[in-house]
């Protein structure tokens, strides 16, 4: 049920356009997935999701739906895409980042990660075997290996230690995940998560350590540990040295990453899967990302520019509301304004990466990539 297969290469970078099929449609790569954290992405509907935005797949978080609203209720309603009324795939992450980032006490040993929850302090334990069964209940079609995530600037031996800690996890959570079954009727994948800070030696440790315990239930392997604190440059030199060392018959899915020029760099360097709160979190806060660069709709420039929002944009909203109106909607602090800035980044990250595909597959991305990345990171 779930197989990927690389359709187009680009000779000149490493970058690859593929298809991952999965129980819940087929996802075409390169792709940006959404980040829908506790059961939605933040005042979108779903039908504008789809038809849109164009997502093809979508995330939520281990953490905060174990925490709310609960493995009870996500089980009675038959799993999250039930509960969300979502029929397009889902991937969730294992809550380490979370546990992380959000946890004001937290814990780690061999045994698991305790912390407290950032929502009343409750105290809780995720152990690899009770995140399996957790992300068993919520019913992604995806799921992630329990790891820690390295802070980007730790030095060699907390790194080498972290290491450690996620693969004794890791290997326990393959063991639980391949003894146990899905519940709700379709078959679920795990990918393990390549930690290792900015440690060439640590990466390939890790990866040596994840491709040991491959097996028909690994769809692809995720790298995670980047864009926490580390120099993008050395973001890219770690993609560089990882992406080559994985298989080349599954996806690559680099967490947490990133504006648009990280994820056609990421592209070029190999990657296959984003996801980021970056197009919802700064839609919240009047910024919105085009091709011709990055838009404070907050700015008073804007006030009496009645031009469409984006006329290169592939969103309704971008051709039926001015950028006045919705420069007047953020100062009003209209909730609808997060509305409309969200739908219109979505759906910008969802044609980038549309066009990257098109690029790969006509054979001109790398020169394609280097003439775009310096527009899209301007201020207009």
């Amino acid at each position: 049920m779930f197989n990927f297969s690389r359709i187009a290469s680009d000779s000149a970078s490493a970058a690859r356009a593929g298809i991952l099929e999965t129980p819940h449609g087929d996802v075409p790569t390169p792709i940006f997935m959404p980040v829908g954290t506790v059961g939605s992405v933040k005042g979108v509907y779903h039908r504008d999701l789809k038809e849109d935005i164009k997502a093809k797949i979508i995330l939520g978080n281990t953490y905060h739906l174990y925490l709310r609203p609960g493995l009870d209720t996500l089980y009675k309603a038959g799993g999250l895409h039930r509960f969300e009324h979502w029929d397009g795939p889902i991937l969730t992450d294992s809550g380490g980042f979370q546990v992380f980032s959000l946890a004001p006490i937290r814990k780690l040993t061999p045994e698991g990660c305790r912390f407290a929850s950032h929502i009343d302090g409750s105290r809780h334990t995720f152990t690899p075997e009770n995140n399996v069964d957790t992300q068993r209940i919520i019913g992604a079609d995806i799921i992630m290996a329990l790891d820690e995530c390295c802070p980007g600037d730790a030095d060699i031996r907390y790194a080498s230690r972290s290491l450690k800690l996620t693969q004794g996890w890791l290997e326990r959570f393959a063991q639980r995940f391949d003894s146990t079954e899905p519940l709700y009727g379709y078959p679920q994948t795990m990918f393990p998560i390549i930690q290792g800070c900015v440690y060439p030696e640590l990466r390939k440790a890790a990866v040596e350590h994840a491709l040991g315990l491959d097996g028909p239930n690994r769809g692809g392997y995720a790298i995670g540990g980047l864009a926490v604190g580390e120099p993008t440059e050395k973001m890219y030199e770690m993609l560089e040295f990882t992406c080559p060392l994985l298989p080349q018959d599954k996806p690559r899915y680099l967490m947490g990453v990133g504006t648009p020029a990280n994820i056609l760099e990421g592209i070029a360097r190999g990657v296959d899967m984003f996801d980021c709160v970056m197009p919802t979190r700064n839609a919240r806060n009047g910024m919105l990302f085009t091709w011709n660069g990055i838009m404070n709709m907050r700015n008073s420039k804007w006030s009496q520019d009645f031009g469409e929002i984006d006329p290169s944009g592939t969103s309704h909203v971008d051709h039926f509301y001015s950028r006045a109106y919705l420069h007047h909607l953020f100062i009003a602090k209209e909730m609808f304004a997060a509305m409309l800035a969200t739908e219109h980044n979505l759906a910008f990250y969802l044609d980038l990466v549309r066009a990257a595909r098109e690029h790969i597959i006509g054979g001109d991305f790398l020169s394609w990539k280097n003439a775009t990345v310096p527009k899209l990171m301007q201020r207009l």
